[in-house]
């Protein structure tokens, strides 16, 4: 529980000290996986100092054990490899320093390994990181290379080498690390980010010579292999030999079975280019040269047509069926005139002669009433009613006698 204090009322160093070995007390004993980074046996002394370290995290750890706890393993394990240690926490309160006293060792063998190994291969495969699709293509001529190697190493020279021997203008920038032990994950993993954030970087190679499965670790890391799915930049893989298959190969966006390898893949050979060039240029002639030939005698072939040797002779052709048709036209519409001109006469005959016009000047009148009313009938009017009558010449009045 947390001690009440405050800036009146403290706590001393050695009751603060006091409290954390308490609280540490509580832990028990735990099984702890690391590898051995720095290794102590004096001569005669009971206890073996020993330093365990975290390659993923950079995080290390102190611990001690009796000579005859790190005897049991003493031909197994030396600095450098991975281990398994039962070992309870203890803090040192005069120094303030937290350290482990191991009661086992256990060396992690190749089998158990490579078991944990397939086991983080599976679940990162389920996450999609080695996807295809997720996996970027290489540019054809990258102008400046990343590469992230040991210094001086055979891994570098065979890449540059190789590189310069096949492009010549290439550029590289490097980044050398340790590409074994307890600090090559944290230092790959800064030289990835690094080539990743300049942006005239193209491609970035990841180079190792061989190694044992032990020596190829850090190029399985799980923090090393999230880095490298979270690249930007095209990421080369080219670790150890053929055979050899750290995760690395399948999260990276390309695969090289060697340094040399990679060089290959990453850079075009200037040779090889110029004659491939040459040949394109050769297949461009010949297929420009097919299509204008294939293009000349087609256009012989049209030039041969009768219509286009003389294109009015079609015309000339026709200009008699086309004046036939004129007149045939002209024709048949005078025949429809004088028909319709010949039936508005008639029609318009009957019509003058049933029209009331007609009628009025055959000495009919029309008698009307003064509101207008058409006399039919002598009942319809009484004596010394007025009357217009109509005729043909025009219309006067009449008085009905009684």
């Amino acid at each position: 529980m947390a001690a009440n204090t405050s800036a009146d009322s403290p706590l001393p160093v050695g009751e603060v000290s006091r409290l954390i070995g308490g609280w540490i007390d509580r832990l028990g004993a735990v099984w702890v996986e690391g590898q051995i980074t720095q290794l102590s046996r004096r001569p005669g002394a009971g206890v073996v100092f020993l330093t365990l370290r975290d390659p993923s995290y950079d995080i290390s750890v102190s611990v001690t054990c009796f000579r005859q706890v790190f005897d049991a393993v003493a031909d197994v394990v030396s600095e450098g490899a991975r281990v398994v240690v039962l070992a309870k926490p203890e803090w040192y309160a005069p120094r303030g320093q937290l350290s482990l006293r191991a009661t086992e060792i256990k060396p992690v063998g190749v089998g158990e390994l490579l078991a944990r190994l397939e086991q983080l291969k599976k679940a990162l495969a389920a996450e999609g990181l080695f996807a295809a699709e997720r996996k970027k293509p290489l540019p054809f001529l990258p102008q400046l290379v990343g590469l992230v190697c040991g210094r001086a190493s055979a891994a570098e020279r065979d890449v540059m080498e190789n590189a310069r021997h096949r492009w010549p203008a290439v550029r590289f920038e490097v980044r050398n690390v340790a590409v074994q032990g307890v600090h090559a994950v944290p230092q790959v993993v800064q030289a990835v980010k690094e080539l990743d954030e300049i942006d005239d970087v193209d491609v970035i190679i990841v180079a190792r010579g061989g190694g044992s499965v032990e020596d190829l670790l850090p190029f399985s890391d799980e923090q090393l292999v999230r880095t490298v799915a979270a690249c930007r930049t095209p990421v080369v893989s080219a670790i150890g030999h053929e055979p050899d298959n750290p995760l690395l190969d399948h999260v990276a966006d390309l695969r090289a079975s060697t340094p040399t390898d990679a060089a290959k893949k990453v850079v075009p050979d200037v040779g090889e280019e110029y004659e491939r060039a040459r040949m394109l240029q050769g297949r461009a002639r010949r297929c420009v040269a097919a299509y204008l030939e294939r293009e000349e005698r087609g256009l012989a072939n049209a030039l041969g047509r009768p219509s286009m040797e003389d294109p009015h002779r079609m015309i000339d052709e026709r200009a008699d069926h086309v004046a036939a048709l004129l007149d045939r036209g002209r024709r048949t519409l005078g025949h429809l005139l004088d028909r319709a001109d010949s039936e508005l006469t008639h029609t318009h005959a009957r019509v003058v002669a049933l029209s009331p016009a007609a009628t009025l000047k055959r000495g009919y009148a029309v008698l009307q009433k003064a509101d207008g009313h058409v006399v039919r009938d002598p009942d319809e009017v009484g004596g010394d009613e007025v009357l217009r009558a109509r005729v043909s010449a025009g219309e006067f009045t009449v008085r009905v006698d009684a």
